[in-house]
């Protein structure tokens, strides 16, 4: 430990847990000098102020627990996404203590790993590595996350395709039997391709014409209505089982792959650059093209945040426009303006 003076200040130094920590005391030197030998008191019993004593957790170790976590807490698609990125994290990290991992350490791995990956892959990764620091400190193995000041790399815009109705038409004529109600399912509802196919008869309700959906991607639950076309869909499919799945073979297992199937519709209409997620921003965009207000989209699409509705918040421009086009403020019934009056003096001498 030591006592030394900076900026007209006296302060102490000592190492903590392979860290060197200063602190600043004040004008006297005295005080400092009776700080330091607090401090060492406090070491010496293992009280530093309450700070916890670090443990020596692998990495490995983190995300084992973490894993575990994922698998109980998560839907199946954020807990695979999260394997994914801890098998990347596990080569620079895996054999180091999770306290000796730096903010520095992880902006080396960001910027080495951008030039392999988008930066929306790297941005997953550091979403997941900071998430298990929030939850190694809740957990008690950490006193604080040093790497939450890393900042993820700014995304490009989103690819947001959407049909036309002249598409959707084409579209629908070329998809195969067993397809075509769920494309229909897909475009009157925005449900993801695994909500669709995952969903079951115990989440229908046709007599209140309600979905719900209770294992989404954020792990929420949400309800949508059910509209004539989709109300129409189900009743033909005459299954109602509560247990049995909506969409289904014949023995009644769920459809698990339809990528080929639909690739194989797109292509037959000839239509390009379209994928099945396209069918959710067709929902949308058409929504939204309509006049309905963005906040009721983002409850149908069910998006934790305002922010990834706003994407859909240009097509409502001619919405704007046709509503400002309804305005007349052209003149007054009182007197007559000062500015017009001027300007019709200048125009008429």
């Amino acid at each position: 430990m030591s006592v030394f003076k900076r900026g007209g200040k006296w302060c102490i130094g000592y190492s903590l847990n392979d860290r060197w920590v200063r602190k600043t005391i004040g004008t006297s030197k005295k005080l400092a000098e009776l700080a330091e030998k607090e401090i060492k008191l406090k070491i010496a019993k293992g009280e530093l102020l309450g700070i916890i004593e670090r443990k020596r957790i692998l990495f490995q170790d983190l995300c084992t627990e973490y894993l575990q976590y994922s698998r109980a807490n998560k839907t199946i698609q954020s807990h695979r996404r999260d394997r994914v990125s801890i098998r990347n994290l596990l080569v620079p990290f895996g054999d180091r203590f999770i306290h000796q991992i730096t903010a520095r350490d992880l902006e080396h791995y960001k910027n080495r790993r951008k030039d392999k990956v988008t930066p929306a892959t790297v941005n997953r990764e550091l979403s997941c590595i900071k998430h298990m620091f929030n939850k190694a400190v809740e957990w008690g193995h950490l006193p604080d996350n040093q790497l939450r000041p890393v900042m993820k790399f700014k995304e490009p815009p989103g690819r947001m395709r959407y049909l036309q109705n002249e598409e959707i038409s084409r579209l629908l004529n070329y998809c195969a039997d067993h397809l075509k109600p769920i494309v229909i399912m897909a475009l009157n509802t925005g449900m993801r391709k695994g909500e669709i196919l995952n969903l079951t008869w115990g989440d229908v309700n046709l007599k209140n014409r309600m979905i719900t959906i209770t294992n989404s991607k954020n792990n929420s639950s949400r309800i949508i209505p059910i509209n004539d076309a989709t109300y129409g869909i189900l009743v033909s499919l005459g299954q109602q089982i509560v247990e049995q799945y909506v969409f289904s073979h014949p023995d009644g297992k769920p459809y698990r792959d339809i990528k080929d199937g639909f690739t194989a519709a797109v292509n037959r209409a000839k239509l390009s650059d379209v994928r099945f997620h396209d069918l959710r921003h067709t929902f949308a965009s058409h929504l939204v093209m309509n006049g309905v207000p963005i906040l009721e989209v983002q409850k149908l699409l069910g998006h934790k945040t305002l922010a990834m509705t706003m994407r859909y918040s240009h097509l409502s421009n001619k919405n704007l426009r046709d509503a400002v086009d309804k305005l007349d403020f052209s003149g007054y019934n009182g007197s007559e303006d000062r500015t017009n009056t001027a300007h019709r003096a200048l125009a008429d001498d």
